[in-house]
């Protein structure tokens, strides 16, 4: 028995393995002929996606033929996933618009190659203004057989690498690259269509990378590109033994680059045969296998489930925990929403109240000018509560960026001592500042946000000590880390009201503020403590608080800022410059670009009590037009509000800045916006503009930034 079972299986062996090897040699040959099939197929779908392209333009071209207004159309085409971009020239013009709104001319792209597409000539292959590879067609356009322009199409080569099957290419062991026959640039490498390499930019570097160095395999290449056609090679490719092909699409303006390892053209063969000698080995032990695995599936279901208790466990006191969370974050907000409805609507309700008692009283010039220093004294604390709720929101969404800038440290406590002392005098407090052991003078840091940091804990400070009382500003040096850091510590003190243990253990937290008969009289957000916190934090430093109830309390905050070994502008001595003088606007006349119908008449009416003259353009692109018709030296300024619709300030700026006219080149350009964030300040720069003005309007400083643009020109 024990024989005859030998001989059976010898025999069997010797049946698959003689089956095995004429499978192999029949699928590596079916496996060169599906490798071709495949990339026919894939350049079939190329052109099929090609053919629509120029289908579809040649209809919009049809559409813009019968079109009353050609340029309008385009102006009003938005762009879609394949064409990015849409531009008409007219006949015997040559310059267009494309529908982004910008000047469009032929002489950026390359025609010369003579490649078409369904008839239509094609570009050669170009990085476009978003950093994609893309192609542009044009198409003529005729009405009543007359040609009266042409349509250029633009197209990104990441619309063929949607439209391509995703299910892979060799199982993903093939490299496949889209290149530029003309360029010879690799414009595409579609996902899912083999594995990714290093990234090759065009073919001189794909053979350099893959060691293909002899010249008659160049030379055959090089016939391939110029007669459109298609080859395949063997080459070893990093030590591999690779089948390379260069396939024509579209007639040979594109080609299919890449290699398959030949090793993963006759996997298929092996594939076949280890599955034969699996199923064969797999009868075998089919029955012992079939009782472990009934084994191990059971201690395994026994673990899973024992797994799927303890997450159920897990589960359950996570979301205990995050709805303790909820609940306190909800307090917190709810309670901030309380305060903040009395904070806003007492300053609004002064600004309503003293609105109607203007109306009223208009004709008594000295009640005018009361109830107006009284509106924009609340206009002024209602948008401090504002800046302090866009701060924590910022914050907390992790958007705040340190501008690091040298600084002198003498000038931050010059500016904060000038800030306090009136507010600390106007309640008869005795401010003392101390400054002790500060070796360097000149440090790095963002000099506005150590300013934010000093001015929220003084005036808390001043606001918070009642009249009489004393305040202490002290900064002192303490022991270098290093050489190239000042390590130093700022302590404000004062003997005012104190704080609560309970309440010093939730200061530093968002939307909260000490409860008390006392304290409920000083009108804040309960957000300027969370806001020092988070930037001191964001510094690298601590910042610990101290206190008791009707003693006062102690801020310390320790920071380390890089030391300045020379100091720009330091040499020659240290002078303080003198302050900026207003600019006199009498007879000056302004160009704005305003697209709210209020704030361009609020605009107009300020300007005109400082003697000067504006006129209004509702958007961007009617900015640029007006000054590009403007006489040399018809405008002083340009004030440029950042979002409008057409065109927004920041294009607009760049528009004037590239006019081919002398004076656009120097003309003031300032932004106007209530956007005020640092980083908007640097978009503005970035665009061209000169300065940066928020909103609400302050005419004194517009009148401070014009004087310090017009000394600088000069």
């Amino acid at each position: 028995m024990l024989l005859s079972i030998i001989l059976i299986f010898s025999v069997f062996g010797a049946v698959v393995f003689s089956v095995s090897q004429k499978i192999s040699k029949e699928m590596s040959a079916s496996a060169i002929q599906n490798l071709s099939e495949s990339l026919d197929l894939i350049q079939s779908t190329i052109e099929a996606i090609l053919h629509s392209e120029t289908e579809f333009q040649t209809l919009i071209a049809r559409e813009i033929a019968r079109a009353d207004d050609p340029m309008a159309y385009i102006l009003a085409y938005e762009k879609n996933q394949t064409m990015a971009k849409l531009s008409l020239i007219l006949t015997g013009e040559t310059e267009g618009l494309s529908n982004t709104g910008e000047r469009f001319t032929e002489e950026d792209l390359d025609f010369s190659a003579g490649g078409t597409i369904s008839g239509l000539p094609v570009s050669q292959s170009y990085v476009n203004y978003m950093g994609t590879w893309s192609y542009t067609v044009k198409c003529p356009v005729e009405r009543a057989g007359q040609e009266i322009g042409t349509l250029y199409a633009e197209y990104v080569y990441d619309a063929i690498d949607q439209s391509l099957p995703a299910e892979g290419f060799y199982n993903k062991q093939a490299s496949l690259y889209i290149m530029d026959a003309q360029s010879q640039r690799f414009v595409l490498k579609p996902k899912g269509m083999g594995k990714r390499s290093a990234g090759h930019l065009n073919l001189t570097d794909f053979y350099r990378a893959n060691d293909i160095q002899d010249p008659a395999i160049q030379a055959e290449v090089a016939n391939c590109l110029s007669e459109g056609r298609n080859v395949l090679f063997y080459h070893d490719i990093r030590e591999v033994h690779a089948l390379n092909y260069m396939w024509a699409v579209n007639g040979g303006t594109i080609f299919l680059v890449g290699y398959v390892p030949v090793e993963s053209i006759q996997q298929e063969g092996r594939t076949v045969n280890q599955n034969i000698m699996i199923v064969v080995a797999s009868l075998l032990a089919a029955f012992s296998l079939c009782i472990a695995l009934y084994y191990l599936n059971w201690k395994q279901q026994e673990k899973l489930r024992r797994e799927r208790e303890e997450e159920r466990q897990l589960h359950s006191q996570q979301l205990a925990q995050a709805l303790q969370a909820a609940q306190i974050a909800s307090k917190s907000k709810t309670t901030f929403l309380s305060n903040m409805s009395h904070d806003i609507r007492t300053p609004m309700n002064a600004v309503l109240g003293f609105t109607t008692l203007l109306a009223r009283d208009a004709e008594n010039p000295v009640k005018v000018r009361e109830y107006t220093n009284k509106i924009t004294a609340s206009g002024q604390h209602l948008l401090s509560l504002i800046n302090d709720i866009l701060d924590i929101s910022k914050i907390e969404s992790g958007k705040v960026v340190l501008n690091l800038e040298e600084f002198a440290l003498e000038n931050v406590l010059s500016s904060v001592d000038a800030i306090i002392q009136p507010m600390a005098k106007a309640k008869g407090q005795q401010f003392h500042l101390e400054v002790t052991g500060v070796r360097h003078e000149y440090l790095v840091g963002d000099e506005t946000r150590l300013n934010q940091i000093l001015i929220n804990l003084l005036s808390n400070a001043v606001k918070y000590t009642p009249e009489g009382g004393n305040i202490w500003f002290r900064v002192t040096a303490l022991k270098q880390r290093s050489s190239q850091y000042e390590h130093i510590r700022i302590e404000v003190e004062d003997d005012g009201y104190g704080m609560t243990p309970e309440y010093l253990e939730t200061i530093f937290d968002a939307f909260t503020r000490a409860e008390n008969s006392t304290t409920n009289k000083v009108q804040g957000t309960g957000l300027g403590m969370a806001i020092t916190k988070n930037i001191v934090e964001l510094m690298g430093g601590t910042i610990e608080v101290f206190s008791q109830i009707d003693k006062g309390s102690l801020f310390r905050v320790d920071l380390e800022l890089r030391v300045v070994d020379t100091p720009a502008g330091a040499a020659g001595g240290h002078s303080e410059t003198e302050p900026e003088e207003a600019a006199d606007l009498t007879g000056m006349h302004f160009l704005a670009a305003e697209d709210n119908e209020i704030n361009g008449e609020i605009l107009s009416e300020l300007l005109e009590i400082e003697g000067a003259s504006c006129e209004i353009a509702v958007n961007g692109q009617l900015a640029v037009e007006r000054f590009q018709a403007s006489a040399p030296g018809e405008f002083d300024a340009i004030l440029m509000d950042v979002q409008m619709p057409v065109m927004n300030g920041h294009e607009a700026a760049r528009a004037i800045r590239s006019l081919d006219r002398e004076d656009a080149k120097v003309i003031p350009i300032i932004a106007m916006t209530a956007n005020a964030f640092a980083e908007d300040e640097k978009a503005a720069l970035a665009a061209g503009m000169d300065a940066h003005v928020p909103k609400p309007l302050n005419m004194e400083l517009l009148k401070k930034v014009l004087q310090h643009i017009i000394g600088r020109k000069d």
